[in-house]
């Protein structure tokens, strides 16, 4: 019996040859200098081609949405003309990339912000660290300031800069953009009561907390089409300074599932919480969630390969992102049809540097 992974399924406007996705893998390898991606980052790309789709390392929309060094960005010309070579060549080589569109929002450090505060949904205190330039050039773990609320312009210039962000990506040449709402990121801050204390139309209840998220989807919509737009989201994850669980979190995941598939977008991307520590979700969790976005979804997080071959018999999940084994696996794909033995991934070359860790992975 062939395996439904190599099955083709359809994510909104576009076709894919298979349901074997690369997730978003952050690795800092971007030019310093303007945050450009460049001719390393298309090599790594391409070798990763035959991935049903590739979901782009987290891009930032603004310079104030940057947390993590030489990550790259899409606000500027020149960040467009790096990524516009990357996906050409993708494309060159048969693949498929969706541009991951980011805000780390509290997940920041002044130094990248000329000494500002980094923005939040609200000022409290939390327990987390961002990824700044050491001096001697290699990544450098450091303490994340208490972030400043976010004022009403602030929301307003956000939500700018994803309407700009998804034209740019558009213009660069990506297949789809996957709004971040993930992993403890701005919109996650605002959408979980641990993170979010505000009173106003942003605060409170989940109608409110989701109001960023959902008013972000609208932007990027309405920039580009909704059959070209996914979500990242992980209500249930322990992830950047929400280790305390937050027990509304997995209804909330429900809530913001309910009103996504109103707005028929081409997939949810789920990130699952066990490969950062936190509860496995069980198949009750899962058929609610698809009873609430009958849509294309897409599963992440420690996956097996019988495990996603399992969730997508069920009809609980359309597709599957792997991520370390990307890294170390540049045909990851082929490896798993023929059953081949998978590289190791070396964590040390994980974030920074050059092509060691990143391009020199063998291919069968």
């Amino acid at each position: 019996m062939t395996s439904s992974l190599f099955d083709p399924v359809r994510l909104g406007a576009v076709e894919l040859p298979n349901r074997v996705l690369m997730a978003p893998l952050t690795r800092m390898r971007a030019t310093p200098l303007g945050d450009v991606p460049n001719d390393l980052m298309r090599e790594y790309y391409v070798q990763r081609a035959g991935a049903g789709l590739i979901v782009s390392e987290g891009t930032q929309i603004s310079p104030e949405g940057k947390g993590y060094m030489d990550t790259p960005g899409i606000y500027s010309a020149e960040q467009v003309e790096g990524w516009r070579r990357i996906t050409d060549a993708v494309h060159e080589a048969g693949g498929r990339i969706a541009a991951q569109l980011w805000h780390v929002g509290r997940v920041s450090h002044e130094s990248f912000h000329d000494g500002r505060l980094p923005l939040s949904a609200s000022a409290g205190p939390y327990r987390n660290r961002a990824t700044i330039k050491g001096p001697d050039g290699a990544p450098l773990r450091v303490d994340c300031p208490i972030p400043r609320p976010a004022t009403k312009a602030d929301i307003v210039r956000t939500l700018d800069d994803y309407r700009r962000a998804t034209e740019n990506a558009h213009a660069a040449g990506f297949d789809l953009v996957e709004i971040h709402g993930a992993h403890g990121y701005l919109l996650h801050q605002f959408l979980s009561a641990v993170s979010n204390l505000r009173d106003d139309e942003y605060g409170g209840p989940v109608e409110n907390r989701a109001r960023l998220m959902l008013e972000t989807v609208d932007a990027v919509v309405d920039a580009w089409s909704a059959d070209r737009v996914g979500i990242r989201i992980s209500p249930v994850g322990i992830f950047n300074g929400l280790e305390a669980l937050d027990d509304q979190a997995a209804d909330d995941g429900l809530y913001v599932a309910a009103e996504l598939a109103q707005r028929d977008l081409a997939f949810l991307h789920l990130s699952e919480p066990d490969w950062a520590g936190g509860p496995a979700l069980d198949d009750d969790y899962r058929a609610r969630l698809k009873q609430a976005f009958p849509g294309a979804i897409v599963g992440a997080g420690a996956y097996t390969n019988e495990k996603a071959q399992r969730l997508i018999d069920a009809g609980f999940i359309d597709a599957v992102a792997f991520g370390r084994s990307f890294i170390a696996n540049p045909d990851l794909p082929d490896r798993i049809r023929l059953g081949a033995a998978l590289n190791e991934p070396n964590p040390r070359t994980f974030y920074g540097g050059g092509p060691e860790g990143y391009v020199d992975y063998p291919a069968l």
